[in-house]
């Protein structure tokens, strides 16, 4: 018999209750229990980074934390990039420069690159690269991916809440 544990999370600025198996990771909490789909599960070992989410503002693999251990912390996923219907300026910067063909893993890179520009807006090239080199995509060469970034920068260089 498993144990279950109450949660209480705050996730792109909403509260967020569940009752949950202790062991559920963040990944399968944000799914399963909140409807928030955009984060994927890929690897399920943390090297994939479909499931990237940001947690007190820090790229993290959500399939490596348990919800618990996220109680008390700031989430944001894909989903809190945005403004409503409106797409952040990293978001449309993909869209622009088409930097997303199946979109698996666009979630995680997103996220990952968001959490890049807001703590270095002037990223160069190879800088963005390094950091997106724990994120696998399949179907890209990364090329627009890499100009999608680099075009955002102008955004996060007002300060980090001007990328969303």
């Amino acid at each position: 018999m498993s144990a279950r544990k109450y949660v209480k999370l705050n996730v792109n600025g909403k509260p967020y209750e569940a009752n949950i198996e202790a062991r559920t990771t963040l990944a399968d909490c944000l799914r399963h229990n909140f409807k928030l789909t955009g984060t994927h599960v890929g690897c399920e070992h943390g090297v994939c980074g479909a499931c990237t989410v940001l947690v007190d503002g820090l790229a993290v693999r959500s399939c490596l934390i348990f919800a618990v251990q996220a109680e008390g912390m700031i989430i944001t996923t894909v989903e809190g990039l945005s403004s409503g219907n409106t797409l952040s300026p990293l978001q449309a910067a993909f869209r622009k420069h088409h930097a997303l063909q199946c979109g698996f893993c666009t979630a995680g890179i997103l996220t990952t690159t968001h959490a890049l520009l807001s703590n270095e807006p002037d990223a160069d090239a190879n800088r963005v690269r390094e950091v997106l080199s724990g994120n696998i995509c399949r179907c890209t060469g990364y090329v627009q991916i890499i100009d999608a970034v680099l075009d955002a920068r102008a955004a996060y260089k007002q300060g980090p809440e001007s990328g969303r």
